[in-house]
């Protein structure tokens, strides 16, 4: 688990050496184990033959890497300075398997002609290991990283569909000088890169491509009004210009040159279509899900570290630990609460710890939690947004602070990441998908339900007019989704088809702003967090469920607006988790983890909120009509309206602005562009 980057010249344009460190520094907090980097110039003859590569070692880690030379050295100084070269990649480490200098990155085949810097954990690496064991390859590390090169080397594109795990990586081939960018099939570990002014440069977060002297932080006005009609981005976009985010399950294929093609694909062929007779017998299709869902688990085990697991007191984290406990005995456990004095409302039942230690003391965990109180946002604000550098759905200061205190115990842990989103765990988000609409209907009914911040017929006065322009934008994107969605099959009813039509766009568009929020706040405390909900074999059962198995169908159909109970969904996982836990776990309503932020923005924080949002710096800006907002803040406060998500997304659009643009358009920042070079003679020494 690890930050990467690196940049390619694909113009006139050199590339500075020291830059792909001042990169790797900017995520220094996704791997503060090790830290390498290797420059390559290709060759002109047949296959590549003179070409030129060196590799290094951060300073701060040539004790654990004395094989390699020391980054800033005389000796690099001196080879760097004699060779102009196309590609650059750099690595940070954090180590799970491996823990020894052989897992060190960037690594290289035997013969130096694929290298590979690497950000994820791949859970079949052993099967795979044996498979090209067979195939003569040996081995000289005990990590995945020489597996996926290897594989890379026998199977080249197709290895990727091999791949049961989470990954972004880049793998170089001296010979063919060719790149492969590539990020695993459900988007676990993001993966951003920029093409400008004749370089591509990638890295595992966005700073670290304002580190690269490329490009300067520059908001994207389309996105920016995609973000605050669904808080989130569909698609490859992002709130910054010239920067995207590759999309899960797809490749980006590039050869430095001058005039050099960036070629993207598809190598996920998408999820298996629905299989109706799985609903015939429901006990054999418990035992099916259980099954996949054991072996999930399991195969998540895999390290040389620590492994604990967040435990919320819901089926879905208790399931993981269950099956995790039976390996892992008083296994560490974790789960945030919060303190509901002056709390009214429905957020007086938001706290969960109660039902976290039952389920801790029945699986005999060693169980941690912490308590959040009503200053914590105001006081983490800026460090969390400086970490999520690209703003995604939901609040995350309550996950913050659990993974902090998770941290301090665990390298890794578990998370019940996508078990809603593969069982149907929303049901009163899918009613409009289960009315037989046709897809034009559906795609227009579907944009006003996901405004999640203000209605549709409110959002326009929101910015200010130069932006009104952009309103078509989030309306093509969602769009975009809903065109991906699988075909509607002959054998299922409307409502059926439908489901599977909500479930596919949630799937692409919710879970994967929850799966970017996950990696970036868990790494910033240097811990991997991993979702075994999203294992490849459970994953593709899942979609083989018709809904009939997952939901009451008709009850949803036939319910009007009724209040629907979360437990209507998620019925095969429930009665297949039976033998995991106790019956009061599996039947309970659905608790999200939220903090009481209607209650605290209008009480404890409101100061904090003024503070920022009301700001000269902040009204002055481009994108927003200031008494709008102004107006919308007094709803929230006087308690006529509740605007948290409102609050939060407009608080994370400020301090990122802060934190970047307005860094880059002072000068005052270390990210100028005069840091871009390597140092002096007398530094290096």
């Amino acid at each position: 688990m690890c930050g990467i980057a690196g940049i390619v010249r694909l113009g006139s344009r050199p590339i500075f050496e020291g830059a792909i460190k001042h990169m790797c520094d900017a995520i220094a907090h996704r791997g503060p184990d090790d830290a390498g980097y290797a420059f390559f110039k290709p060759g002109r003859g047949d296959r590549g033959r003179g070409g030129v590569w060196h590799a290094f070692v951060d300073p701060r880690f040539r004790h654990i890497n004395e094989h390699l030379p020391a980054f800033h050295g005389e000796y690099c100084r001196r080879e760097l300075e004699r060779q102009d070269f196309w590609v650059a990649l750099g690595h940070r480490r954090l180590s799970i398997l491996d823990l020894t200098h052989k897992g060190h990155q960037p690594m290289a085949t035997s013969d130096q002609r694929y290298w590979i810097v690497y950000n994820g954990e791949i859970y079949n690496f052993k099967e795979l290991r044996a498979t090209l064991q067979e195939r003569g390859y040996t081995f000289d590390t005990r990590s995945d990283t020489e597996v996926l090169l290897y594989l890379w080397e026998e199977f080249g594109e197709a290895s990727l569909s091999m791949l049961n795990g989470m990954f972004a990586l880049a793998i170089y081939d001296r010979l063919d000088n060719e790149l492969v960018l590539a990020r695993d099939r459900f988007g676990v570990k993001p993966l951003y890169y920029a093409h400008r002014d004749g370089q591509l440069v990638f890295a595992s977060e966005v700073k670290a491509l304002f580190r690269s002297g490329t490009l300067e932080a520059a908001i994207e006005a389309e996105s920016l009004v995609e973000y605050l009609t669904f808080q989130n981005l569909y698609g490859d976009s992002t709130v910054w210009q010239s920067v995207r985010l590759l999309e899960p399950g797809h490749m980006l294929r590039v050869r430095p040159s001058l005039g050099g093609k960036v070629e993207k694909k598809r190598f996920f062929a998408g999820f298996p279509s629905v299989d109706p007779k799985l609903g015939e017998d429901p006990v054999a299709l418990s035992e099916q899900i259980v099954d996949a869902f054991k072996q999930a688990v399991e195969r998540q085990l895999i390290s040389d570290v620590a492994v604990g697991s967040y435990l919320s007191g819901g089926m879905d984290s208790g399931s993981i630990v269950a099956v995790a406990g039976r390996a892992i005995p008083r296994m560490h456990t974790f789960t945030g609460g919060f303190d509901l004095t002056n709390v009214n409302g429905i957020e007086q039942g938001f706290d969960e710890r109660r039902d976290a230690e039952r389920l801790s003391y029945l699986l005999q965990t060693e169980h941690y939690d912490v308590v959040l109180h009503a200053g914590d946002m105001p006081a983490a604000m800026d460090k969390i947004t400086w970490h999520m550098d690209d703003p995604r759905v939901g609040m995350c200061h309550q996950v913050w602070y659990v993974a902090k205190l998770a941290s301090r115990f665990v390298k890794v842990c578990l998370a019940g990441t996508g078990g809603d989103e593969l069982f149907a765990g929303y049901p009163w988000r899918y009613r409009p998908a289960l009315q037989g609409l046709s897809d034009e209907e559906f795609a227009k009914k579907y944009y006003g339900y996901w405004h999640r911040l203000l209605p549709a017929g409110e959002l326009t006065g929101l910015f200010a007019p130069d932006l009104r322009r952009c309103l078509d934008a989030p309306r093509r994107s969602l769009e975009g989704v809903l065109s991906r969605a699988p075909e509607r099959h002959p054998d299922l009813s409307d409502a059926e088809n439908g489901l599977q039509r909500a479930l596919h766009f949630e799937f692409e568009t919710f879970l994967n702003g929850l799966l970017v929020t996950e990696d970036k706040i868990s790494m910033a405390h240097s811990m991997e967090s991993r979702v075994p909900f999203l294992d490849n074999d459970l994953a593709d059962l899942a979609w083989r469920i018709p809904s009939s198995a997952k939901l009451h169908l008709d009850k949803l159909v036939n319910s009007g607006n009724d209040h629907i109970e979360s437990s209507e969904g998620k019925l095969c996982l429930r009665r297949a988790m039976e033998d995991l836990l106790p019956r009061e776990f599996l039947h309970q309503q659905k608790q999200g983890f939220s903090p009481p932020d209607e209650n605290w923005y209008r009480g404890p924080s409101m100061d904090y909120i003024k503070e920022i949002l009301l700001d000269k710096r902040t009204l002055e800006r481009p994108w927003f009509d200031a008494e709008f907002v102004k107006a919308k803040l007094d709803e929230h406060f006087d308690g006529r309206r509740n605007h948290r998500l409102l609050v939060w997304s407009l608080l994370s659009v400020e301090w990122i602005q802060r934190h970047f643009a307005d860094e880059a358009s002072t000068g005052e920042s270390p990210r100028a562009s005069e840091a871009y070079q390597l140092p002096a003679r007398d530094t290096l020494r």
